[in-house]
């Protein structure tokens, strides 16, 4: 069995090594939610490593980060994130 810290961290090896796109570091950080929208907009469009549609990695990524965080996110910063959903659903012109 792996030892107790290499597990602790399979959600961001996940995050750097999975096909589903490239992002810009630190993506999820950033303040506003039209920030977050946009860069995970560009990150979807350009990578090589995404495997379906733009808009559905870039949402899948975006819900992924949140799922993993889990009751390590505060509220405000949760707020933050499910906002820059709907800021990603405008950005791709979608409901």
């Amino acid at each position: 069995m792996p030892a107790q810290h290499d597990t602790k961290k399979w959600s961001a090896h996940v995050t750097e090594t999975s096909d589903a796109m490239d992002l810009k570091q630190d993506v999820f950080k950033q303040d506003h939610p039209k920030a977050i929208a946009a860069s995970l907009k560009h990150s979807a469009e350009h990578s090589n490593r995404r495997k379906s549609a733009p808009f559905r990695s870039a949402m899948s990524m975006l819900t992924f980060y949140i799922n993993r965080a889990g009751r390590n996110l505060s509220a405000r910063r949760r707020r933050k994130l499910e906002a820059a959903k709907d800021e990603l659903r405008h950005a791709f012109r979608r409901n």
